[in-house]
């Protein structure tokens, strides 16, 4: 006699799956590693930009801190190997070679980004300083492959040096170089203040990016703004100096890292145009006089709004090998330096 099997499971566990979707509840069927309500593996992100980040066990946060638009300010100097240091960088390749791969690097990451944060609005600038002409016009064409909105803008340097001390806070001389650097960022600055709606991620040229690293750093703000009910201080970089302290710290949970609450970056940092607006003093001083370390207006910011950093790296700093502040722990460096290749 042939066996006759009822639908009746089937239609309540469909009914219950719509209930819990009207009502926004998520369910998982643990025993197929799915989650029927959003039609998705248990190992896919369930997160919703702009409204909700859910974490598996955790649970759900809602957003009450969406973003709405990223501006990446690229300061590029492809005549200068290195800003303080005569060393060569790791791979021993030209210094465009690294500015290459970073803007391809981020380009990636953009273009992932953005089929995820799909209302979120993003363009790339550049501000260049004392790069030829066929470099220039080489990461205009990668740029203009990318479809994503861009400018590329000459460095004023002239305007921005002269509010330069001659003598840095060793009583050394400023070296022209480090002039270049101070006034390419003060120059950020003010593209940033005068035309970010939301945030900007002010990025060196060599910084090589893993593809979720937008991505994760939109997430995590969201979700850590949300929370935390304050805007942040995101640095993409989880640099070796910070392994050389005995300092206590606290862990936050993002999308798919672990973040670190820090004291201390270099100058490739993400964080709000509020953010700006309210320690403009302080982020101008750091280009009119070099203080020791440079970094010390950013850190002094440090100690009354949250930084962090992610565990591991997103974006690697591609320098000398046995610099500290160059290339991150248990990250696979070869591979993301072939990755980018352009």
């Amino acid at each position: 006699m042939r066996e006759i099997k009822s639908n009746k499971k089937n239609f309540f566990a469909r009914i219950f799956i719509k209930i819990c979707r009207i009502f926004g509840y998520e369910i998982i069927d643990q025993s197929n590693f799915t989650i029927p309500t959003s039609n998705r593996s248990l190992n896919e992100s369930i997160s919703i930009p702009g409204k909700k980040s859910v974490t598996v066990p955790l649970g759900k946060v809602k957003i009450n801190r969406p973003i709405k638009s990223l501006d990446i300010i690229l300061r590029t100097c492809m005549s200068v190997n290195m800003l303080t240091q005569s060393k060569k960088r790791i791979f021993e390749k030209s210094k465009d070679e690294y500015t290459y791969r970073t803007v391809t690097s981020i380009i990636k990451s953009v273009k992932y980004a953005k089929t995820i944060f799909k209302n979120t609005k993003f363009k790339i600038y550049v501000i260049d300083h004392n790069s030829q002409e066929r470099q220039i016009d080489k990461i205009k064409f990668i740029l203009k492959e990318s479809g994503i909105q861009f400018e590329i803008i000459n460095l004023e340097l002239e305007k921005f040096s002269q509010q330069i001390k001659t003598n840095n806070e060793e009583n050394n001389e400023v070296t022209p170089n480090q002039k270049s650097n101070m006034s390419n960022i003060h120059q950020s600055l003010f593209l940033s203040k005068e035309r970010s709606d939301d945030l900007t991620y002010f990025v060196e040229d060599d910084y090589i990016h893993e593809k979720i690293s937008i991505l994760e750093i939109l997430y995590t703000y969201e979700k850590i703004a949300s929370l935390t009910n304050q805007e942040l201080i995101i640095c993409p970089t989880d640099y070796p100096f910070l392994y050389t302290q005995n300092e206590n710290t606290k862990v936050f949970l993002g999308e798919s890292r672990h973040w670190r609450q820090t004291d201390q970056t270099l100058c490739t940092f993400l964080t709000s145009k509020k953010l700006i607006e309210k320690y403009w003093v302080d982020l101008t001083e750091m280009c009119k006089f070099e203080h020791y370390p440079f970094e010390k207006p950013l850190h002094n910011i440090y100690k009354k709004e949250l930084c962090i950093s992610p565990i591991p790296s997103l974006a690697v700093h591609f320098t000398n090998i046995n610099s500290v502040y160059g290339l991150s722990p248990n990250v696979d460096w070869k591979r993301l330096w072939e990755e980018n290749e352009n």
